[in-house]
């Protein structure tokens, strides 16, 4: 009696799920990315924040993303993509991202850059403020330098710029899902993390269909 009550929370458990995700309407909790954008994680659903990191907005949304990143499902991949709009003003921003992630050090360094941008106003998309702070910050400045000028780096910067077109996104933070469901932002982020788990059980109940949701 007991295993046919545990089969059948979680079969109640399921079906809740998918109905909540069933509910969501596009241009209410969601915009449909046409043509869906390429994802870069296999037989997984890849979840995509375009941030800048001079964006208040995108600061005050960093700890409360952060801590929903840390308990993700194992079937649930995510990225971050600097965003760069055709102004370029904010490609400065989307180079130290790359070179971070180049050297290693976005773990340890992503919510400082924040923290240096937002509280200590450290100007770093001025190139030399910013090799000042890193060396301040015990980073190795001829390594960072070369980073910073490298093709490879350079090759990522572009790529943003076209993931940026490619989102069609106005502004940031923004939120994809699985390159088809851009999140649209409600009252508060602790509102928005709960659209977007039930975006990724839509996600999730597609892939399940064969033919469904996938382009």
């Amino acid at each position: 009696m007991k295993a046919w009550r545990s089969v059948l929370a979680i079969l109640v458990f399921i079906a809740s799920g998918a109905a909540g995700a069933a509910d969501l309407l596009p241009d209410r909790d969601f915009r449909l990315v046409n043509p869906p954008m390429m994802v870069d994680a296999k037989n997984k659903i890849e979840v995509t924040e375009f941030f800048w990191y001079g964006c208040p907005h995108c600061f005050d949304f960093e700890p409360l993303l952060g801590a929903w990143v840390k308990k993700l499902p194992k079937d649930v991949s995510f990225r971050r993509i600097p965003t760069i709009f055709p102004n370029n003003k904010w490609q400065p921003g989307a180079r130290l991202f790359y070179t971070l992630e180049a050297m290693g050090l976005t773990e340890k360094f992503h919510a400082k850059v924040f923290n240096a941008i937002h509280m200590d106003r450290v100007r770093l998309d001025d190139e030399k403020t910013l090799l000042e702070w890193m060396t301040k910050e015990g980073v190795d400045a001829k390594k960072f330098a070369e980073t910073w000028n490298s093709f490879a780096v350079m090759g990522r910067v572009q790529q943003s710029k076209q993931l940026t077109a490619a989102s069609g996104i106005t502004g940031v933070p923004a939120v994809i899902v699985q390159g088809r469901y851009a999140a649209l932002t409600p009252g508060n982020y602790e509102d928005l993390l709960k659209l977007l788990d039930q975006l990724i059980d839509r996600a999730r109940a597609e892939s399940a269909q064969p033919g469904v949701g996938k382009k």
